[in-house]
């Protein structure tokens, strides 16, 4: 899975409220990897480097220890987001199931680390000062969402942040790239904050559609820690 661009696919907003039949449902999330693997350089070139991510990356950094080792899940093509990790003095560890995107990886930035692999079936047997799922954790169906907190505590020291997007409310919704489906899904709310409490995740910063940030709904979390619930 990995980092979907903005305008080809379902707005952030647009994430929730809809419901599919669960044959569609499945269906339509386990064709995600191929789509992402055969239309690699498509995808290269309509992935905005615009960084409008960035103040939320640079929250995200702050809780980072200087040098720090960032698990980027679902890193696509590493760039704008893991170049921008990387420039600000970090390393970074990108995992994503498209081989050729990261082959990509591997040639821009060969002094990382870059994976080919599942994140639904992460498990790497390290832990990392910063985990990163962007625009990628959103396109995992609803269980397999559920399963992902397990396997992020896995990869967390005490005090690494965890950053990912969903939608604003619990459901699915289908956008297209390259005239194919592309499922995305969102628990709600109410539900990431029990799954994160669960797995010893408390919340730094939750917004939903900002505006700032084309409508992502973003949480940032920390593992073992229990500062007041931010929102």
């Amino acid at each position: 899975m990995k980092r979907s661009t903005s305008s080809p696919h379902v707005q952030p907003s647009e994430l929730g409220n809809r419901q599919m039949g669960s044959q569609n449902a499945l269906i339509y999330s386990e064709a995600i990897v191929d789509l992402y693997e055969r239309h690699a350089q498509k995808y290269d070139r309509d992935r905005s480097r615009r960084l409008q991510e960035k103040a939320w990356l640079d929250r995200f950094l702050s809780h980072v220890r200087p040098s720090g080792v960032i698990l980027d899940i679902g890193c696509g093509m590493a760039e704008p987001i893991a170049r921008y990790v990387l420039e600000a003095g970090f390393r970074v560890v990108g995992v994503d199931s498209s081989p050729s995107l990261i082959a990509m990886c591997r040639a821009r930035f060969p002094d990382s680390e870059w994976l080919v692999g599942d994140m639904r079936q992460l498990a790497l047997a390290r832990r990392f000062d910063g985990l990163l799922a962007w625009d990628s954790f959103f396109h995992l169906k609803a269980d397999d969402q559920r399963a992902m907190f397990a396997r992020f505590a896995a990869h967390a020291l005490p005090g690494t942040p965890l950053m990912f997007t969903t939608g604003p409310a619990h459901g699915e919704a289908i956008g297209s790239y390259c005239g194919e489906p592309l499922y995305h899904a969102s628990l709600s709310p109410s539900e990431y904050r029990q799954l994160l409490a669960a797995h010893n995740f408390s919340v730094l910063s939750y917004l939903a559609e900002d505006h700032t940030c084309g409508g992502h709904t973003v949480w940032l979390t920390r593992y073992g820690s229990n500062p007041q619930d931010a929102g």
